[in-house]
């Protein structure tokens, strides 16, 4: 028996990979913004699954996914200017959206490896905007969820052309 070859792949990917941006233009192409401060990322996309089983299955169960849902939920640090103090654009246009209706309530995002990985998102979504609160010594910070409305579509990663990784640390 053949000894199977081992996976080239050996560099465990780091978590903070993503880049989350928010089209802030009115209308025509997007103007893409880097949303700062993110300590936390996670995306996810849920399959609602249905039974499918027939007599033909021998008593096996079978399924069938018949909806995707997606969504995004970050945990920002609160950003604010040091001089003027005013909070940063991208995230206060999340604060807005989130606390509006119909078209104003909707924003357009994309995520993808900063890295240059084949790994990109794009997608509209509605905004959850949570403070976390907490005592004197510690740091403003926002829970937000982005609710996709419609498909997540896959787009060329922005930076695809990005040097590899530096993976050992230092200068590369």
């Amino acid at each position: 028996m053949a000894t199977p070859t081992p996976p080239a792949e050996t560099v465990t990917a780091l978590a903070r990979r993503y880049r989350l941006e928010l089209d802030t233009g009115k209308d025509g192409p997007p103007t893409w913004a880097v949303i700062p401060g993110i300590t936390e990322f996670t995306p996810k996309i849920e399959p609602t699954q249905q039974d499918v089983t027939t007599y033909d299955a021998e008593g096996w169960s079978e399924q069938a996914v018949t909806m995707l849902a997606w969504s995004v939920e970050v945990t920002l640090a609160h950003r604010a200017h040091p001089t003027t103090g005013r909070f940063n654009a991208a995230q206060e246009a999340l604060r807005r959206a989130s606390m509006s209706f119909g078209a104003a309530s909707y924003v357009r995002v994309r995520y993808y490896d900063r890295n240059g990985a084949p790994d990109a998102q794009e997608g509209t979504a509605l905004v959850t905007w949570e403070p976390e609160g907490g005592g004197p010594d510690e740091v403003d910070t926002i829970k937000v969820t982005l609710t996709g409305s419609g498909p997540l579509v896959e787009i060329p990663n922005p930076v695809g052309d990005a040097p590899p990784v530096n993976t050992k640390g230092g200068d590369a």
